[in-house]
């Protein structure tokens, strides 16, 4: 196993707390593998024995027809008599009715709960109803570009960052795809294939969908329009050309299934004159970029969208809430803010002409406060200030410990 310590070290802190952890992402982010990490710290640096580290993985045959009582009574009995259980229970949503059994064995019993799981039904009402103010929750992202050259480090030479962004672009993060020296092609079948279960598990069965078809042709639309502020009725306008009828109301059903599968980020404008949240023309970002290359195949074209995917993925890993940023006619690429920080990030791909240049700079410069504020692009001698303005190669940012 591959350390994480971004996320091990931040769930290690709430060992034996009061609190149920609650891990979520995409499918195959790295999820089951953090659990086994916290278990192994909790063996090495805790000294817990074996016997009271219990684990299940709930998408196990072994578990299918088993009801919540059952699951109930298979965990009670097998809680230490002599100290604190710790209980990892993954991919838990598979059981009906898991709340329940969560709640009551954390409220009945001398035990340390860590949870995963693969949609948003983790963070439900129901867990609202039975856990309120009992769990804490950890979002788990696909590797980022440090983790990335610590991942490929392992089992190849690594090149120089700038060089390699090049790579992690195209390639994208999912961790199963950096274990060894895959082709680009066998990684996009590994990604196509945690794509389908996804789309088909997640989405089509848990919904019951009847017209994947119109589904399909929502995801590839989203998909193709990485970056770009689009709508509903933007989509259904595109259908409806290409004559496929679906009324708004389908389509936003279709973004929200998306997003409660964790395969879609949703970043809304936010109105920095006004100060509040537009619910119109939102932006939609991928899980991974490596998603989109392998349902739609690699486009050179669509590199600069995918670089401000990934941008937009390192601030969310960051613990930022991130907005897209509206002054009068233009707009800011990123605002991001984390408790009592703030910064404003714009990302191009290059900086070809003095258009280009005044373009991305003059936006910055129009915000008339003091937070950091940078300009991200793949320029081999990126570097400097303009005004107080950073400007930073992107493979430097998103290895920077500076934000």
């Amino acid at each position: 196993m591959i350390e994480r310590p971004l996320y091990v070290d931040k769930i290690m802190a709430y060992v034996d707390t009061p609190f149920v952890k609650i891990l979520t992402g995409v499918r195959r982010c790295g999820k089951s593998t953090i659990l086994k990490m916290i278990m192994e710290r909790l063996k090495t640096e805790r000294n817990i024995p074996e016997d009271r580290i219990i684990s299940c993985r709930f998408d196990s045959m072994e578990y299918e027809d088993m009801t919540a009582k059952q699951i109930y009574t298979l965990l009670k009995d097998q809680l230490s008599s002599t100290g604190r259980t710790y209980l990892f229970l993954d991919e838990v949503q598979e059981i009906r009715g898991w709340e329940k059994v969560v709640n009551s064995l954390a409220s009945d019993f001398d035990v340390d709960l860590y949870i995963t799981g693969s949609n948003s039904r983790m963070m439900s009402s129901e867990i609202a109803t039975y856990l309120t103010g009992r769990y804490i929750s950890f979002r788990i992202f696909t590797l980022s570009f440090g983790e990335y050259l610590m991942f490929k480090s392992k089992f190849a030479n690594v090149g120089e960052p700038k060089a390699e962004l090049a790579n992690y672009v195209r390639l994208g993060g999912f961790p199963a795809t950096h274990l060894q020296a895959y082709s680009q092609d066998e990684i996009y079948t590994i990604v196509r294939d945690i794509y389908n279960s996804t789309i088909f598990s997640d989405i089509v069965k848990r919904n019951q969908v009847r017209k994947i078809d119109q589904l399909e042709r929502v995801v590839k639309y989203t998909f193709n329009n990485v970056g770009n502020t689009f709508s509903a009725k933007s989509i259904a306008d595109y259908l409806k050309a290409e004559r496929r009828s679906l009324d708004n109301e389908t389509v936003y059903s279709y973004l929200e299934k998306l997003e409660k599968a964790y395969l879609l980020h949703r970043c809304s404008r936010y109105d920095l004159q006004g100060k509040e949240i537009l619910k119109t023309q939102e932006k939609f970002y991928l899980a991974d970029v490596a998603l989109r290359y392998s349902v739609l195949g690699y486009n050179a074209d669509s590199v600069a969208s995918s670089l401000e995917n990934i941008v937009y993925l390192e601030l969310c890993r960051r613990g930022y809430t991130v907005n897209v940023g509206k002054t009068g006619d233009s707009e800011i690429d990123f605002v991001a803010v984390r408790q009592n920080e703030k910064i404003y990030v714009q990302v191009t791909q290059e900086i070809n002409s003095e258009k280009t240049e005044k373009r991305e700079y003059n936006r910055l410069l129009e915000i008339p406060d003091n937070y950091p504020k940078f300009v991200l692009t793949t320029d081999e001698f990126a570097g400097g200030n303009y005004e107080g303005i950073k400007t930073m190669h992107i493979a430097d940012f998103l290895l920077s410990a500076e934000y």
